[in-house]
């Protein structure tokens, strides 16, 4: 039997996820009720900027004083979309001081201060939920803590940013260079005005010191990742790939050491194989590949942001928090009972793509030969090309540890004979 007393929600932010929050709570009222057991009521939307609310959005819910809101007493869920540290993390603290549950889509919060957050949700039997937070509509957080709860997760590899996406995509579908896809991808509004988290790595960054942690039962945090951006990635660079049969994404690697005995996290561009099925992921969109012991290898996809597939991330949580306050229940907290320390990036292994300037004369590739050896890394191909004086030498090693290569390019920058590292890159995805 239906109960008829309204669970009430607040919205935190009404942009262009918050917007579209709002519109599906108030246009699909009987059906979320049907799902839930009971009827569910948008009771307020705090934004800082009235002005800006957006059409369909009852201005008689809107408020600025978010605080006040969430100190109501009589909301049981509070629906967080605002984005940033503060004043974001005090809201949600706030939220569970008043005996509210919290849905949120804040990546970037949620990576720093997660176990915090868990933390003050489980002092007030209080959920915390954030499926939003990591590529947008893809179900991959309820998965990751539920569906492989009994499974023995290894490795998370995915592409996690829209934005890097397309704009690599571009790149190597069209030949333009960095600079005109992303002028591109902010024409179409994929990239914003200011594009830095996402070229730089940082948004991708946060997303994998979620999965990670999920993934691996310990706590990994924003400062645990490795970043790299895509700002440096040539067209020749795509051209390379293309030529090994592969191709360049912006990659989320979170893995577990063969040991078992600690995690590492990183966020770089790297070449993958065609054949691997991350190599199709096209334009904007997201993709996650899971390696488990009993589930083997699962892979998820579909759009990873903007306003309508964030929404229906954010409505699954609303759904889910909904039903524990009705059943007096809560749902998965933090599980961090492993406590694998996080490795730093010296300490992985993988296989690198480097392109040198050098001189075109006899002797040369010997002598970087000789350096690789020298620092135990071992070369798989090596191919010179060169006229007037000037040459190209591109080496593709077998798998080293990132502190070897390190050692080896700092080797190669004293010859003589070599003008310029051009670039260097990782080989994933074997």
């Amino acid at each position: 039997m239906m109960r008829t007393r309204p669970l009430k929600v607040a919205l935190l932010g009404c942009g262009v996820v918050g917007s579209e929050v709002a519109r599906i709570m108030t246009t699909q009222v009987d059906d979320l009720a049907a799902r839930i057991g009971a009827p569910v009521e948008l009771a307020g939307i705090a934004v800082r900027r009235p002005g800006r609310v957006r059409a369909g959005v009852p201005a008689e819910l809107v408020t600025t004083d978010a605080t006040a809101l969430v100190k109501r007493g009589d909301i049981d869920v509070v629906v967080e979309v605002i984005g940033g540290i503060e004043p974001a993390r005090t809201l949600i603290t706030t939220a569970f001081d008043h005996g509210a549950s919290v849905v949120s889509a804040n990546k970037a919060l949620v990576a720093q201060d997660g176990a915090a957050l868990h933390a003050a949700a489980e002092q007030r039997a209080a959920d915390l939920y954030y499926e939003a937070a990591v590529a947008g509509a893809i179900p991959l957080v309820r998965p990751l803590r539920e569906s492989l709860a009994g499974d023995k997760v290894n490795r998370v590899l995915g592409i996690v940013n829209g934005t890097t996406n397309f704009i690599l995509d571009r790149m190597d579908s069209s030949g333009a260079g960095y600079s005109e896809a992303l002028d591109e991808a902010t024409a179409l509004g994929y990239a914003e005005a200011d594009p830095t988290a996402d070229v730089e790595g940082f948004d991708a960054a946060a997303k994998a010191a979620i999965l990670a942690g999920i993934a691996f039962h310990t706590r990994v945090t924003l400062d645990d990742v490795h970043r790299e951006g895509i700002t440096e990635v040539t067209a020749a660079d795509i051209a390379s790939a293309k030529r090994m049969g592969c191709t360049v994404k912006l990659l989320a690697i979170c893995e577990r050491a063969a040991d078992g005995r600690s995690v590492t996290a990183r966020v770089h561009p790297a070449m993958i194989p065609l054949s691997h099925p991350l190599a199709s992921v096209r334009e904007a969109y997201n993709a996650v590949f899971v390696e488990a012991d009993a589930a083997g290898k699962l892979m998820f996809y579909g759009p990873g942001a903007g306003g309508s597939p964030t929404a229906s991330a954010v409505l699954g949580d609303l759904v889910a928090a909904c039903r524990n306050k009705l059943a007096g229940a809560t749902g998965p907290g933090e599980s961090a009972y492993s406590r694998l320390p996080v490795s730093p990036m010296g300490d992985v292994v993988t296989r690198y793509h480097i392109s040198l300037d050098v001189a075109d004369k006899p002797g040369v590739l010997a002598q970087v030969a000789t350096v690789f050896a020298e620092h135990g890394v071992s070369i798989d191909t090596v191919r010179q090309q060169g006229k007037d004086g000037e040459a190209s030498l591109v080496a593709v090693t077998h798998r080293a540890s990132d502190a070897a290569l390190s050692s080896t390019v700092e080797a190669l920058r004293r010859l003589d004979t070599v003008r310029d590292v051009a670039s260097i890159m990782r080989v994933e995805g074997e």
